[in-house]
């Protein structure tokens, strides 16, 4: 069991915080929570009382001065991620942040730059990649029983069109179907795969009610080797989440590929000898996510170097760009 613990401040009352990382922090043998700033003091207070945070600051500015506070959390809109992530580690506070890390991958470099002068653990908040059931299916390719990899497929689709006041109908705050949960079956064709794509082709629909960003896409990420990625993703859609590992001996289906914890942790591989449903290891992904971090500022032992932060906005921009512009680009 760890015996040190990170102290953690909270920079925001989103709910992926309230609802999700903070009761993780809470639950995790490695951390506890310091304190939860907004930008007034009210909500912050109440926060802070539900959760039994001793510390409820009225200001980021405030947290970033508490020298009690070891590391940060940030799920502030998409368009405040490199001003903070750069004012923490300029404060020498680690930072995990809400995914996409960035608008683009120029910003994503400047941040992963900042922290590394200040000698500060940077991380992207993918929290299905902490799930121990990633390792189980890379265990199984590495075994060879769907024999050589081909082709992945991915999806990821939820309705909120209704709601057009939704931060992630605002373009200039990075919002979009893209940013928002295309990067899922994006980052995971680049983890499952272990190499780098080489080009991209996404096709989208861009709605003016929705201050035109990209409510749903589709489309083809090349892998060297033939290898690829079909995938499409959005917010205008019927909910659907799926991941489809093919091989030339066999496939894994993942049915709940991004979100699942215990109960919905389990998935299937299809061979010659028939189905088989794998019994995965179940667990709360944001919970390793947040003991992970810990061992990484701890221990020196990073899951993800902060750099794949880097190469996961190259791809998500230019998956952006090919469907604005209808063209096909390399990478």
């Amino acid at each position: 069991m760890m015996k040190q613990k990170l102290r953690w401040g909270i920079m925001g009352c989103a709910q992926i915080a309230t609802g999700s990382v903070m009761p993780a922090i809470v639950e995790s043998e490695s951390g506890v929570i310091q304190g939860i700033a907004s930008r007034g003091l009210e909500k912050s207070s109440a926060v802070a009382a539900e959760f039994g945070v001793k510390n409820a600051y009225g200001s980021y500015e405030e947290l970033l001065s508490d020298e009690e506070v070891d590391a940060v959390y940030i799920p502030l809109p998409n368009h405040l991620h490199r001003e903070w992530v750069i004012r923490a580690a300029e404060a020498g506070k680690h930072v995990l942040c809400e995914k996409p890390i960035a608008l683009n991958s120029s910003e994503a470099a400047e941040m992963v730059d900042a922290c590394n002068k200040a000698g500060v653990h940077l991380a992207e908040a993918y929290m299905y990649r902490h799930h121990p059931r990633i390792s189980e299916v890379q265990a199984l390719i590495a075994s060879g029983e769907i024999g050589d990899l081909r082709s992945i497929r991915g999806t990821f689709t939820y309705n909120d069109a209704g709601d057009t006041t939704n931060i992630r109908f605002r373009s200039d705050w990075g919002g979009g179907s893209l940013y928002d949960i295309g990067c899922y079956p994006l980052t995971a064709a680049r983890l499952l795969y272990g190499v780098e794509p080489e080009a991209v082709t996404v096709h989208a629909i861009f709605s003016p009610e929705h201050d035109n960003v990209d409510m749903m896409a589709s489309g083809l990420v090349e892998f060297p080797g033939g290898l690829s990625l079909i995938f499409d993703c959005g917010m205008w859609a019927y909910n659907r989440q799926f991941l489809e590992i093919t091989g030339t001996e066999g496939r894994i289906e993942i049915p709940m590929p991004f979100n699942a914890r215990y109960e919905d942790a389990d998935f299937s591989v299809h061979t010659a000898d028939g189905t088989r449903l794998v019994k995965a290891t179940g667990a709360n992904p944001y919970v390793n996510q947040v003991d992970n971090f810990a061992a990484a500022v701890f221990e020196g032992s990073p899951l993800y170097k902060a750099e794949d932060a880097i190469s996961n906005m190259i791809l998500l921009e230019t998956c952006l760009r090919s469907a604005k512009e209808r063209v096909r680009f390399t990478l």
